[in-house]
């Protein structure tokens, strides 16, 4: 079962599109054919977005609450990095790099640009690349 972390945005995707790619990936998770790693940061950065007012049209502040608590209660959860260390072009995004280097894990899962087109110590795939993986992996 392979050690992820995925980007909050995806999770956010998971839950605003429910036939898409994330949402499988979501879905992966609840089966146990993933283990998913977060950290407190993480968390609260997923609450954050989902509690801004423009989500209100998908979902309601319950329904977002209610998510970001069932996925708190099906990851691993470590500790947040300390001061992450410079490795992407968003510094926001270096904790979940960090992240993944100190929980060990095999890929960090991401849509945005700076992490899958920066040179990494830890693969960053795509859901959909991982998807495929997960369905093939030879």
């Amino acid at each position: 079962m392979p050690r992820v972390v995925i980007d909050p945005g995806v999770l956010v995707a998971a839950l605003l599109t429910p036939a898409g790619t994330p949402a499988a990936l979501l879905r992966a998770l609840l089966a146990g054919r993933l283990q998913v790693i977060a950290s407190p940061q993480l968390l609260e950065e997923l609450a954050g977005v989902l509690a801004r007012p423009t989500f209100r049209r998908y979902v309601s502040v319950e329904e977002a609450a209610a998510y970001v608590e069932a996925i708190a209660h099906r990851v691993e959860l470590h500790p947040d990095p300390d001061e992450p260390a410079q490795a992407t072009r968003d510094p926001g995004d270096d904790y979940l790099v960090a992240l993944a280097l100190a929980a060990k894990a095999e890929v960090l899962i991401s849509g945005d640009a700076d992490l899958l087109e920066a040179d990494l110590a830890v693969p960053v795939l795509t859901p959909r690349r991982l998807l495929d993986q997960l369905t093939d992996p030879s």
